[in-house]
This record gives C-alpha cells, sequence and structure tokens, in this order.
C-alpha cells in the first residue's frame, strides 16, 4: 500500500544556518568556520537573519509556517535567546494556529548539553544530535570532540529535555566489519530516540578526508563490503521497529518521522536564512531556487544593503519536476507519475518502463516508488531514469 502523500500546499518552512563549529570536522563540507568566539559578530548574524527573513517575507506574501530546522555548523552554540529570537520572529511573520516542528542540530559534549533546557524553553521541541559513533577509536578517526560515554550521557539528558529526538550516526567507516557495525549500532538503541539518520561515510574531494583519499593515505571499505554495511543497518534497525521512510532517515511510527524534511522532500517551499543557506520559493508564480552569501561578513554585508543572496534562479518547470523526483524517490511516497510525465519519462517503453521491468521501481497509485531492490543502488537507478 502506497503511504499517503500530504500536499505541502503553500506552507512555507524556514531553514537557519548557524555557520559557527567548535571543530571542523575532516569529512565536512558544509558551509562551516572554526568558532573563535567572535561575540559581536554573532550578534550581528542574528540581526541578519531577522532582517533577511523580514525582506523574504515580504516578497513570499502571508504564508502559513511548516517547520523551523537550524542547521549548521553547530546551531546548538547560538545563544538560546537568540535561537528564542528567530523563533519569535518567524512564527510573527508566518503565523499558523497549530503546534510547528522546530529541530535544532546539536553535538553531545557537555558544555552543549548544558544548554539543553534553555533552547528547549527558546521552543526548540525536536533535537538532532550528531552522535556520528559509538566508539571512541571512530570518534578520534572522525574529528569529533567528544566521546563514546559523552554522546551517552548527552543522549539521555536530551531524551529529557525535547519531545523528539533524532540521532545521526556514520558508517562504512575504514576498517569496518559487519559484525562490529551491528553491535555498535545495537547498542544505540538503548539511547532513546525515535528518529536515527545512518549516513554512509562519503569522501569529499574539498575535505581532509578527501585529500588524504587523493594521497592513498585513506581507504574506505569497497563495494561489496558498503553494500553489506547497508543491508545490516537496515535489518537491524527494521527489527527495532524503524521504518526507512527515507534512504538515509529511519522512524519509529509516523509521527516520530522528520515534518522539516518531509515538507522539502515533497516540494514545499522553504525560506534559508544564514550563511550559504539555501532555499526555495514560489515567487510570482515560478519556484525559484535561492542560495545566500557563503561568507559570514558578505552575507552581513549583504542583507545591510538588500541583497543577501549569491544567486536567485527560476526554475524551468522540467527542472522543478526533475527536483521533485531526485527527492520524492528517495523515500516510501516516491514521485509523481505526472512530474516523470514532465520530463519526458513516462511508464510506456524507455528508461523508466525498463527500471520497473528489472523490479527497481514500481508503479501504483499516481507514483513510482524505489523498491527494496532499487534503494540501495538508487543513485544508479536516477542516473539511468534521468539520464
Amino acid at each position: 500500500m502506497t503511504d499517503p502523500v500530504a500536499d505541502p500546499g503553500p506552507d512555507l518552512a524556514l531553514y537557519v544556518h548557524w555557520p559557527w563549529c567548535a571543530r571542523i570536522c575532516p569529512y565536512c563540507d558544509f558551509n562551516v568556520v572554526r568558532d573563535r568566539g567572535r561575540v559581536e559578530e554573532q550578534a550581528a548574524l542574528v540581526q541578519a537573519i531577522l532582517a533577511d527573513m523580514e525582506a523574504q517575507a515580504s516578497l513570499t506574501g502571508p504564508r502559513r509556517l511548516a517547520s523551523i530546522f537550524f542547521g549548521g555548523g553547530t546551531p546548538s552554540l547560538m545563544a538560546p535567546e537568540a535561537v528564542a529570537a528567530v523563533v519569535e520572529r518567524a512564527r510573527a511573520l508566518f503565523p499558523n494556529r497549530e503546534p510547528v516542528e522546530i529541530s535544532l542540530e546539536a553535538n553531545p559534549t557537555d558544555a552543549e548539553a548544558a544548554r539543553f533546557a534553555a533552547l528547549s524553553d527558546a521552543g526548540v521541541n525536536r533535537l538532532s544530535m550528531g552522535v556520528q559513533a559509538l566508539d571512541d577509536a571512530a570518534l578520534a578517526f572522525l574529528g569529533r570532540n567528544h566521546s563514546a560515554d559523552e554522546a551517552r550521557r548527552a543522549t539521555a539528558v536530551a531524551a529529557r529535555a525535547f519531545p523528539r529526538l533524532s540521532i545521526d550516526l556514520i558508517y562504512a567507516r575504514p576498517g569496518q566489519t559487519v559484525d562490529g557495525w551491528t553491535a555498535e549500532l545495537a547498542g544505540a538503541l538503548d539511547l532513546g530516540f525515535e528518529h536515527v539518520s545512518p549516513y554512509q561515510l562519503t569522501i569529499e574531494p574539498a575535505t581532509a578526508f578527501g585529500r588524504a583519499f587523493a594521497r592513498g593515505a585513506l581507504v574506505p571499505p569497497d563495494e561489496d563490503l558498503a553494500a553489506a554495511l547497508y543491508e545490516a543497518t537496515q535489518a537491524v534497525l527494521e527489527a527495532a521497529g524503524f521504518e526507512a521512510y527515507e534512504v538515509s532517515n529511519h522512524a519509529r511510527g509516523r509521527a516520530a518521522r522528520s515534518a522539516h524534511n518531509l515538507h522539502v522532500w515533497r516540494g514545499g517551499d522553504y525560506l534559508g536564512v544564514g550563511p550559504g543557506a539555501h532555499g526555495r520559493l514560489t515567487l510570482r508564480g515560478v519556484r525559484t531556487a535561492t542560495a545566500a552569501r557563503p561568507g559570514v561578513a558578505a552575507y552581513i554585508g549583504g542583507v545591510a544593503a538588500g541583497s543577501p543572496w549569491a544567486g536567485c534562479e527560476g526554475l524551468a518547470p522540467a527542472a522543478a519536476a526533475e527536483e521533485r523526483i531526485l527527492l520524492g524517490l528517495r523515500t516510501v511516497e516516491g514521485a509523481a507519475l505526472a512530474d516523470l510525465a514532465a520530463v519526458g519519462r513516462g511508464p510506456e517503453g524507455g528508461p523508466l518502463a525498463a527500471l520497473i521491468d528489472g523490479g527497481f521501481l514500481e508503479a501504483r497509485a499516481g507514483r513510482v516508488i524505489a523498491t527494496r531492490t532499487g534503494r540501495p543502488v538508487l543513485d544508479g537507478v536516477l542516473r539511468a531514469l534521468l539520464a
């Protein structure tokens, strides 16, 4: 049976990018900078974010707020009063009588755990904890500034402070075995979360890991072992009652799914504020991709000058449909046949029919959904479908 798909409609989600981190992880290629305690610059960024929200609200017109997501970087390093100010302004600009999900990413250090109650008071009701591993050697390899015990303690504190809790984990690390990962993941199930995002380690060229890989100093698992680790992840989490409602996101029940992520994956509008933040807005009837200036000073100056965006591009209908396909096929809801038709991929003949015949995709209830066979090789499926 196909999952019912909620229409995001005109509701607007908000993504807030906080770029500072206590330490830059060697695998990270996000828009981040080292936190050096520049309080005045951080206060100026908060004011720029608030002003940017006001300016973009004048472009979108009246909308209801769908969700808020504080990402980064490490937004748990934000002053709780700054988080509260952003939440309050968002609620004023985009009123919604219903409660909305307000997520914030955090790291499991003792210093950040001490702020959880204040962040909850600021309006955060869902915490996404970057645990990444529960093995001290693996955490050191990943460049994390916490131990496995600190992760366990901080997660326990977070479970008491927030109604909803998610954790991130990284697998397919060099030297990792299926048995070791299975034991580590099974041990993580005791932490009390209802949502988990297990990500396969990706080596990005512009990172420290990318440079090490280019030198031959880092050797990730081969394809067969990576596939076995993926299958072990699915088996352990499924047995524990978690559904893979998206390729890298598992929830224990429908209520535990990320409302913000679902809004984005379904093609809903979202406003991006903060350095380097991306957004998707319907402006004058056109789906529009926005990207903020990536540098902190450049973003603050751009907001003050009335030009915070480094890029703003109206998407052609076929490009917007292709984006919905790329996102939708990652989820159990799949992509609409109408979107596939818009890019010339009808069900009669061609790559779509071949992928259905091969057991990688299935069509039902007006949608196309990746099968258990198709999900592990989804990147290849999408290349074959859309090339």
